[in-house]
Protein backbone atom coordinates (compact mmCIF):
# COMPACT_ATOMS: atom_id res chain seq x y z
CA UNK A 1 0.00 0.00 0.00
CA UNK A 2 2.93 2.28 1.20
CA UNK A 3 4.28 2.17 -2.91
CA UNK A 4 0.45 3.19 -3.65
CA UNK A 5 0.97 6.31 -1.92
CA UNK A 6 4.49 6.98 -2.75
CA UNK A 7 3.22 7.19 -6.40
CA UNK A 8 0.36 9.13 -6.11
CA UNK A 9 2.51 11.52 -3.31
CA UNK A 10 4.74 12.17 -6.02
CA UNK A 11 2.50 11.83 -9.16
CA UNK A 12 1.15 15.20 -7.49
CA UNK A 13 4.30 16.90 -6.76
CA UNK A 14 5.12 16.13 -10.41
CA UNK A 15 2.28 17.50 -11.88
CA UNK A 16 1.87 20.55 -9.51
CA UNK A 17 5.61 21.64 -9.52
CA UNK A 18 6.64 24.36 -11.56
CA UNK A 19 9.90 25.75 -11.81
CA UNK A 20 11.99 22.86 -12.16
CA UNK A 21 13.29 20.56 -8.99
CA UNK A 22 14.50 23.35 -7.13
CA UNK A 23 10.81 24.73 -7.15
CA UNK A 24 9.75 21.22 -6.26
CA UNK A 25 11.70 20.54 -3.07
CA UNK A 26 9.18 22.84 -1.46
CA UNK A 27 6.66 20.63 -2.49
CA UNK A 28 8.53 17.34 -1.87
CA UNK A 29 9.40 18.26 1.89
CA UNK A 30 5.81 19.43 2.64
CA UNK A 31 4.70 16.40 1.50
CA UNK A 32 7.22 13.63 2.87
CA UNK A 33 7.48 15.69 6.12
CA UNK A 34 4.77 17.74 7.55
CA UNK A 35 1.96 15.50 5.33
CA UNK A 36 2.65 11.89 5.71
CA UNK A 37 5.44 11.98 8.48
CA UNK A 38 8.00 9.41 6.55
CA UNK A 39 11.12 11.52 7.13
CA UNK A 40 11.82 13.89 9.94
CA UNK A 41 13.56 17.83 8.64
CA UNK A 42 16.68 16.43 9.10
CA UNK A 43 16.13 13.78 7.15
CA UNK A 44 15.23 15.16 4.67
CA UNK A 45 17.73 18.14 4.48
CA UNK A 46 20.27 15.02 4.25
CA UNK A 47 18.72 14.15 0.86
CA UNK A 48 18.24 17.48 -0.47
CA UNK A 49 22.24 17.91 -0.02
CA UNK A 50 23.07 14.51 -1.85
CA UNK A 51 20.99 15.16 -4.40
CA UNK A 52 22.63 18.65 -5.25
CA UNK A 53 25.88 16.54 -5.01
CA UNK A 54 25.01 13.73 -7.24
CA UNK A 55 24.50 13.95 -11.10
CA UNK A 56 21.14 14.81 -12.45
CA UNK A 57 18.29 17.08 -11.79
CA UNK A 58 17.74 17.97 -7.64
CA UNK A 59 14.12 17.24 -7.88
CA UNK A 60 14.47 13.65 -9.59
CA UNK A 61 17.24 12.73 -7.40
CA UNK A 62 15.63 14.17 -4.40
CA UNK A 63 12.51 12.11 -5.22
CA UNK A 64 14.63 8.56 -5.96
CA UNK A 65 16.55 9.57 -2.21
CA UNK A 66 12.88 9.77 -0.99
CA UNK A 67 11.45 7.02 -2.23
CA UNK A 68 13.91 4.61 -1.34
CA UNK A 69 14.59 5.93 2.55
CA UNK A 70 10.65 5.86 3.03
CA UNK A 71 10.68 2.41 2.07
CA UNK A 72 13.72 1.55 3.76
CA UNK A 73 12.33 3.08 7.29
CA UNK A 74 9.15 1.31 6.71
CA UNK A 75 11.46 -1.62 7.48
CA UNK A 76 11.74 -3.10 4.25
CA UNK A 77 14.57 -5.13 2.26
CA UNK A 78 16.96 -3.48 0.13
CA UNK A 79 15.51 -4.81 -3.45
CA UNK A 80 12.28 -3.48 -2.36
CA UNK A 81 13.33 0.14 -0.92
CA UNK A 82 15.08 0.10 -4.79
CA UNK A 83 11.66 -0.43 -6.24
CA UNK A 84 10.16 2.44 -3.60
CA UNK A 85 13.25 4.53 -5.83
CA UNK A 86 11.79 3.60 -8.88
CA UNK A 87 8.02 4.12 -8.00
CA UNK A 88 8.75 7.47 -6.54
CA UNK A 89 11.30 8.82 -9.39
CA UNK A 90 8.71 7.45 -11.92
CA UNK A 91 5.60 9.05 -10.32
CA UNK A 92 7.56 12.30 -10.99
CA UNK A 93 8.07 12.11 -14.48
CA UNK A 94 5.44 10.99 -15.57
CA UNK A 95 2.71 13.72 -15.40
CA UNK A 96 5.60 15.68 -17.27
CA UNK A 97 6.30 13.05 -20.05
CA UNK A 98 1.98 12.86 -20.75
CA UNK A 99 2.24 16.64 -20.76
CA UNK A 100 5.15 17.36 -22.74
CA UNK A 101 3.50 14.56 -25.25
CA UNK A 102 0.59 16.27 -25.32
CA UNK A 103 1.74 19.96 -25.64
CA UNK A 104 4.96 19.94 -27.74
CA UNK A 105 3.11 20.51 -30.91
CA UNK A 106 0.37 22.82 -29.95
CA UNK A 107 3.09 24.93 -27.98
CA UNK A 108 5.28 25.35 -31.27
CA UNK A 109 2.38 26.05 -33.23
CA UNK A 110 0.95 28.85 -30.69
CA UNK A 111 3.68 30.05 -28.43
CA UNK A 112 4.22 33.86 -30.60
CA UNK A 113 0.66 34.07 -29.34
CA UNK A 114 -0.27 36.57 -26.50
CA UNK A 115 -2.41 34.46 -24.31
CA UNK A 116 0.89 32.14 -24.13
CA UNK A 117 3.16 34.79 -23.72
CA UNK A 118 0.72 36.20 -20.54
CA UNK A 119 0.75 32.39 -19.38
CA UNK A 120 3.99 32.27 -18.89
CA UNK A 121 4.58 36.16 -17.38
CA UNK A 122 2.14 34.83 -14.84
CA UNK A 123 3.90 31.78 -14.03
CA UNK A 124 7.31 33.76 -13.21
CA UNK A 125 6.72 35.31 -10.42
CA UNK A 126 5.31 31.65 -9.12
CA UNK A 127 8.34 29.69 -10.20
CA UNK A 128 10.36 32.79 -7.86
CA UNK A 129 7.83 31.96 -5.06
CA UNK A 130 8.31 28.28 -5.07
CA UNK A 131 12.20 28.77 -4.76
CA UNK A 132 11.98 31.49 -2.09
CA UNK A 133 9.60 29.10 -0.13
CA UNK A 134 12.11 26.46 -0.33
CA UNK A 135 14.78 28.55 0.88
CA UNK A 136 13.17 29.09 3.49
CA UNK A 137 12.23 25.80 4.52
CA UNK A 138 15.77 24.63 4.55
CA UNK A 139 16.40 27.66 7.05
CA UNK A 140 15.38 25.52 10.23
CA UNK A 141 17.03 25.10 13.80
CA UNK A 142 17.72 21.51 12.29
CA UNK A 143 20.29 22.44 9.77
CA UNK A 144 21.07 26.28 11.45
CA UNK A 145 20.89 25.39 14.88
CA UNK A 146 20.05 28.50 17.40
CA UNK A 147 21.75 30.96 19.24
CA UNK A 148 20.65 29.26 22.50
CA UNK A 149 21.17 25.74 21.34
CA UNK A 150 24.42 25.64 20.00
CA UNK A 151 25.57 29.27 19.23
CA UNK A 152 28.89 27.92 17.33
CA UNK A 153 26.96 26.06 15.21
CA UNK A 154 24.23 28.96 14.47
CA UNK A 155 27.22 31.09 13.93
CA UNK A 156 29.07 28.90 11.66
CA UNK A 157 26.18 27.73 9.50
CA UNK A 158 25.06 31.46 8.62
CA UNK A 159 28.73 32.11 7.61
CA UNK A 160 28.81 29.19 5.69
CA UNK A 161 25.96 30.12 4.02
CA UNK A 162 26.74 34.33 3.66
CA UNK A 163 29.73 32.80 1.96
CA UNK A 164 28.35 30.60 -0.10
CA UNK A 165 25.49 32.83 -1.41
CA UNK A 166 28.36 35.83 -2.06
CA UNK A 167 31.01 33.20 -3.94
CA UNK A 168 28.07 32.07 -6.53
CA UNK A 169 26.10 34.99 -6.49
CA UNK A 170 28.93 37.51 -6.99
CA UNK A 171 32.41 35.96 -7.52
CA UNK A 172 31.12 33.39 -9.98
CA UNK A 173 32.66 30.20 -8.14
CA UNK A 174 31.07 27.27 -9.48
CA UNK A 175 28.20 26.32 -7.13
CA UNK A 176 30.26 22.43 -7.20
CA UNK A 177 33.10 24.16 -5.77
CA UNK A 178 31.47 25.68 -3.50
CA UNK A 179 29.63 22.50 -2.14
CA UNK A 180 32.70 20.85 -1.77
CA UNK A 181 34.53 23.76 0.25
CA UNK A 182 31.33 23.68 2.44
CA UNK A 183 31.70 19.95 3.03
CA UNK A 184 35.49 20.30 4.59
CA UNK A 185 34.57 23.79 6.37
CA UNK A 186 32.08 21.32 7.83
CA UNK A 187 34.09 18.55 8.95
CA UNK A 188 37.05 20.79 10.01
CA UNK A 189 34.66 22.99 11.80
CA UNK A 190 31.87 20.35 13.02
CA UNK A 191 33.97 17.34 13.59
Amino acid sequence: MIYLYLFITFFEIGLFGFGGGYGMLSLIQDEVVRHWGWLTTAEFTDIVAISQMTPGPVGINSATYCGYTVIKKAGYSMPMAVLGSATSTFALMLPSLILMILISRLFMKYMKTQTVQSVFMGLRPAVVGLLAAATLLLMTPDNFSTPETNPWQFTISCALFIATFVATKFMKINPIRMILYCAVAGIILFY
